[in-house]
């Protein structure tokens, strides 16, 4: 291979974020126009008997080991032994233990609680028993559905989503820097949850950059635009970059662009990014050991870049809780799973799920969403059961 053909091959990535967007859009009418947004409890308790609900006796005046049949220095004239009260034990009270209760451990289901209904703390379920103990948010309940951020102090710096509705099932927010993922089948609006994620931050002045694996420039500018969200004068005041990269030349440069991609988006100044999606990176290895290897090694790039990310991840066919691969989620540190709720009583409705965030409180509460014009809405004071 020429010198000048390693050149092009080491330059190819930088020059994405260099590209006009006249000439990027030219070249896209070349192709297809990419594909839609395609990719896409804990038991219940039971009671235990306490330790303490035994009806186990007090000695009830055995010998003592200190009488024998000669008659030690220790008897005296009733010829008992001085240890030996009445012919009980002296731990004994009416004949019964002191740990005893009218008959019954306080929590013994059938004895009296110590709360003023009468029943167990722990006689019914535990989800019961946190409801009754209140939310981590203070609002009670137990899913912790909302927080009220005025009282909420962090010395983490967070921002915020930008979904209405999903903001609220978060305390504070999500933390800076933080890898993020978004799990989802095909239409469940991953490609729209990351464009309305980097508009969020767009509208507050921040840097944001956006790499398509699976669409055009043009159609992702396309897409947004369509909601009004201005993304042709973000890209024009150099604010926005909208790059769209094909996956083999991207697994085939991985290691130029693990090495590159810190230092261009220290270049760009960018604050978030997002990568739709992390599934066709992963397609692109057969031996799952070389394809975690790889996946993990690019997220620590994103981690030191030192930007927020987030990726998109088809669901597994198996379990829609789950990336195809079954990896992202681990290397991540938010998980947003979105899912189709079917009945067959009801219309299929989607329905968004935090599976977790690293040093941030959040509802556990499944919540349906729709998506329109205005980008995705979750309906966070209803519930999809």
């Amino acid at each position: 291979m020429s010198e000048d053909a390693e050149d092009r091959d080491d330059d190819w990535f930088e020059s994405a974020f260099e590209d006009d967007p006249d000439e990027v859009d030219a070249s896209a009418d070349d192709e297809s126009g990419g594909g839609a947004d395609e990719s896409e409890g804990p038991s219940d308790g039971e009671g235990t008997d306490s330790p303490f609900a035994s009806d186990a006796e007090g000695d009830d005046g055995g010998e003592s080991p200190f009488e024998d049949s000669g008659g030690g220095p220790f008897d005296d004239d009733s010829g008992g032994s001085p240890f030996e009260d009445s012919g009980g034990s002296p731990f004994e009270d009416s004949g019964g233990s002191p740990f005893e209760d009218s008959g019954g451990s306080p929590f013994d289901d059938g004895g009296e609680s110590g709360s003023d209904d009468g029943g167990s703390l722990f006689g019914d379920d535990f989800a019961t028993a946190f409801e009754s103990a209140g939310s981590p948010g203070g609002g009670g309940g137990g899913s912790g559905a909302e927080f009220e951020d005025e009282d909420f102090d962090s010395d983490i710096p967070r921002i915020d989503v930008g979904i209405e509705g999903l903001d609220r099932m978060i305390q504070g927010g999500i933390p800076r820097r933080h890898l993020i993922v978004a799990i989802g089948s095909a239409g469940t609006g991953k490609t729209t949850f990351g464009l309305q994620f980097l508009h969020h931050g767009l509208e507050n002045g921040e840097n944001c950059v956006f790499i398509t694996l699976e669409q055009s420039h043009a159609a992702i500018m396309d897409t947004a635009n369509d909601r009004d969200w201005g993304f042709d004068a973000y890209e024009d005041d150099e604010q926005l970059a909208v790059i769209d990269l094909d996956p083999v030349e991207m697994a085939n440069s991985l290691d130029n662009i693990r090495s590159e991609l810190p230092g261009l988006i220290e270049d760009f100044d960018a604050d978030r990014l997002v990568l739709d999606s992390v599934s066709l990176l992963e397609m692109m290895y057969d031996n799952p050991a070389k394809r975690r290897t790889e996946v993990f090694d690019f997220t620590r790039s994103l981690k030191a870049a030192g930007v927020t990310t987030m990726l998109t991840s088809e669901a597994s066919e198996d379990n829609p809780y789950a990336s195809r691969h079954g990896i992202i989620e681990y290397l991540t540190d938010a998980v947003f799973v979105l899912q189709y709720v079917r009945s067959e009583t009801r219309e299929t409705r989607l329905a968004v799920e935090i599976q977790k965030i690293r040093n941030a409180n959040h509802s556990r509460e499944t919540k349906p969403y729709e998506i329109t014009m205005d980008g995705i809405s979750v309906y966070q004071q209803a519930n999809i059961f």
